[in-house]
């Protein structure tokens, strides 16, 4: 049930993400939050099958750590790629 934790911890961590990451209209308000949480997940369910106990703080610092570098990586790249193709797409249809 400890997951719960880990879970909750990383939607406060990825909407933190979302705020303070540039360019946040290019994205949507769920990307960050749930992309955190589905990395979360996978790492604290992937290390407790590993044999971690709960009360090992490994298991924790992983499990929020590591989700939060990766999600704040892939919401920067994605929110740079939308800035790009959106700018493209202005220059195309000769709106700006």
């Amino acid at each position: 049930m400890l997951i719960v934790l880990a879970l909750v911890a990383a939607v406060a961590i990825g909407l933190a993400l979302h705020f303070t990451v540039p360019l946040r209209p290019t994205r949507g308000v769920a990307l960050a939050p749930l992309l955190e949480a589905a990395i979360a997940a996978v790492i604290y369910t992937s290390l407790t099958w590993l044999g971690l106990a709960e009360s090992n703080p490994w298991l924790w610092v992983a499990s929020i750590l590591i989700p939060a570098a990766v999600t704040a990586l892939v919401i920067l790249v994605v929110s740079r790629a939308r800035a790009v193709h959106d700018e493209r797409e202005r220059a195309r249809l000769k709106i700006a």
